[in-house]
């Protein structure tokens, strides 16, 4: 073939190419066009704050995240919205406060200080926010969910120990020594004391059934049992240590009960919208705390402890959750965005006075502080 002959098949070639790929992004771009935007990843707040209620939207992840693995905080806040939530009335019963009081206590949270879930650490301040300092020192292993005994001396958590393996561990505060409270039986989560000390509430979650047992156990470890016939987790002894209050969704959507340790005289309490379960009784059993509203646009509600006279505590736009009340009853600590709203780090420790006034931002840190739990 002569060089003449030889070019000439060269460009017929290269044309019939470029014909091809024309062709080929033509359809391609036909079909992206008829399939539509590719939508956004949606943010679960729990990844946020892993604060509140279960692991993940209805089931904890089962194994440790991986230190290189951050939050999700991939979806953008949707349209602020004025609009009451359903079951919410406009007139509250709430306790009364005096201009005099001051918060008193110590309040023990989850510091993230690594920014990282997996490295989740536990803090604890006085509850004027001074006093700031951190307890645990793993810093490769995530602990969270804490919790302080009524005398105020020792922190309960739940902390990583292998994959599917959560246990609950007791920090004593006067000598920094921790007890091993459990020993692979499950996701152990949320524990707290009964008001006398002498048992422990917790969430177990076990991968191979994939469903919430709301559990009780002696302060020591020993003799775990769940309360029969429920599912659910976040439990919060009632003060008299009569009943467990817990979210659960056995009804359908979530929302927050109420029983005996035997199971019996379940009743529910909620009816809100867009639930999650972390929530607290009132020293003097009058009142409920809790939080609902969808991803980042999540506000505090306090209700009577019969689920009546509900109203948003918190001012609108923080994305507030975690609640718990002061051991007084006239404060009411919780995480929130106000100063760092769409902030990935941003959730710090606030606190508010039961009927709504006196708004103080306890923290400030360039990561998330959440799940504050106070205590004497």
């Amino acid at each position: 073939m002569n060089t003449n002959n030889r070019t000439l098949w060269i460009a017929a070639g290269l044309v019939l190419f470029c014909g091809f790929l024309l062709v080929v992004t033509f359809i391609v771009s036909g079909l992206g066009r008829l399939a539509g935007p590719a939508s956004s990843p949606t943010i679960d707040l729990f990844a946020t704050l892993s604060a509140s209620t279960p692991l993940s939207e209805f089931s904890p992840a089962p194994v440790q995240p991986t230190a290189t693995s951050p939050f999700d905080f991939s979806e953008q806040p949707v349209q602020q919205t004025d609009t009451p939530a359903a079951g919410v009335t406009e007139v509250p019963s709430v306790p009364t406060v005096s201009s005099q009081d001051s918060p008193t206590g110590h309040i023990v949270f989850t510091c993230q200080i690594y920014k990282f879930q997996s490295s989740d650490q536990i803090c604890i301040m006085n509850a004027d926010g001074t006093g700031y300092r951190r307890l645990t020192t793993e810093n490769g292993i995530r602990h969270f969910y804490p919790s302080l005994s009524p005398d105020g001396s020792r922190v309960l958590y739940s902390a990583f120990r292998e994959a599917n393996v959560y246990e609950i561990y007791s920090y004593e505060l006067a000598d920094g020594s921790v007890d091993q409270l459990t020993d692979r039986s499950g996701v152990l989560t949320s524990p707290e004391y009964s008001p006398n000390g002498q048992r422990i509430a917790f969430t177990r979650w076990v991968p191979r059934t994939e469903r919430y047992q709301i559990m009780i156990m002696e302060s020591n470890g020993n003799d775990p049992n769940n309360i029969p016939r429920i599912e659910g987790w976040d439990p919060t002894w009632s003060p008299n240590g009569e009943q467990i209050l817990f979210a659960s969704a056995q009804s359908g959507s979530v929302q927050l009960f109420a029983v005996r340790e035997n199971g019996r005289n379940l009743r529910q309490v909620s009816n809100l919208p867009a639930m999650r379960g972390r929530s607290d009784w009132s020293p003097d059993g009058q009142y409920i705390v809790t939080y609902s509203g969808e991803s980042w646009h999540r506000e505090i509600y306090i209700m009577n402890a019969d689920g009546s006279g509900v109203r948003q505590l918190t001012p609108t736009g923080g994305n507030s959750q975690g609640p718990s009340f002061s051991p007084d009853g006239q404060w009411v600590a919780f995480t929130a965005y106000f100063d760092k709203y769409n902030d990935d780090h941003g959730c710090e420790i606030y606190i508010i006075r039961t009927d709504g006034t006196d708004l103080r931002r306890l923290t400030e840190n360039d990561y998330c502080d959440y799940q504050p739990r106070w205590g004497p």
